[in-house]
């Protein structure tokens, strides 16, 4: 599975929100659905914290898609 870059702005992303922003969630709510519902995972763990701080270096997995998390 190839992964997705996300350009990071700040520090961290909140997971719901990084789930909205890289197309994979219609929406933040949607993200916390999502991880509530068990199909997220960060750095090959499951998440359950739908609003887990997301740092550059990290990568996110959700439903066939791989989101690699950069630096600004």
């Amino acid at each position: 599975m190839k992964a997705t870059p996300f350009q990071l702005d700040g520090e961290y992303i909140e997971l719901c929100i990084l789930l909205k922003l890289a197309g994979i969630a219609d929406s933040g709510g949607h993200g916390k659905q999502l991880v509530a519902a068990g199909e997220v995972k960060v750095d090959g763990q499951l998440e359950s914290r739908k609003t887990a701080k997301i740092r550059a270096g990290q990568s996110v997995e959700c439903r066939g898609a791989a989101i690699c998390v950069k630096a600004a």
